[in-house]
């Protein structure tokens, strides 16, 4: 009797870790099995179709003391989630700096990017600054024009037709700030001054 209860003893001593020893198996094997709930997919594949779409749509921008500083609307959009990039149908952007100057753009076509940061004009893209104080108006026309917002340019690396209250301009490739009223052409540049009143 004795040397049964001294056996029983030395086996309570180790029952726990037996017991442990066989949930730490169970848990490994369940951890294994178990197929993965909480991880995507590293190759998943981005939808090539559009995730939304909108039409007759404005989009605006205020700034902090709530002046529209910025307004572009179309008459259909799609979202690209692969390009992530809005793809616009006759685009419209109205624009004004912190200067006062105004701006209004138009193509047949527009991307802008789901960040804001470019809008790109594509098909008889044209981009008028009124007249401000004592600059003229001025007007850009090209295939393809870039349309910078949070730096206030407008660029191209098409041929551009500019045209300055009565002077005329033509480039290969044009970099234009609208708060400053600058441009800068490069290629083949041609101008034509009108001669001042």
């Amino acid at each position: 009797m004795n040397w049964g209860r001294r056996l029983l003893d030395q086996l309570s001593v180790y029952l726990p870790m037996f017991v442990m020893a066989l949930l730490a198996s169970g848990s490994w094997w369940l951890v294994r099995s178990a197929p993965e709930l909480l991880t995507q997919p590293a190759n998943q594949a981005v939808r090539q179709e559009p995730d939304y779409r909108l039409a007759h749509f404005s989009v605006k921008s205020f700034d902090a003391n709530g002046r529209l500083t910025r307004e572009i609307a179309g008459d259909a959009a799609q979202h690209y989630p692969a390009t992530k990039a809005l793809h616009i149908e006759q685009v419209r952007i109205d624009a004004q700096g912190d200067s006062g100057t105004r701006m209004n753009a138009r193509a047949k076509q527009g991307i802008a990017t789901d960040d804001g940061t470019q809008v790109t004009l594509l098909g008889d893209a044209y981009a008028i600054q009124h007249p401000h104080d004592t600059k003229p108006q001025l007007e850009l026309r090209g295939a393809r024009l870039v349309a910078l917002p949070d730096e206030d340019r407008l660029v191209s690396s098409d041929p551009v037709h500019i045209t300055r209250g009565g002077d005329v301009f033509t480039g290969e490739t044009m970099d234009f700030n609208s708060n400053t009223g600058t441009y800068a052409l490069q290629g083949r540049v041609r101008g034509s001054l009108a001669p001042k009143p």
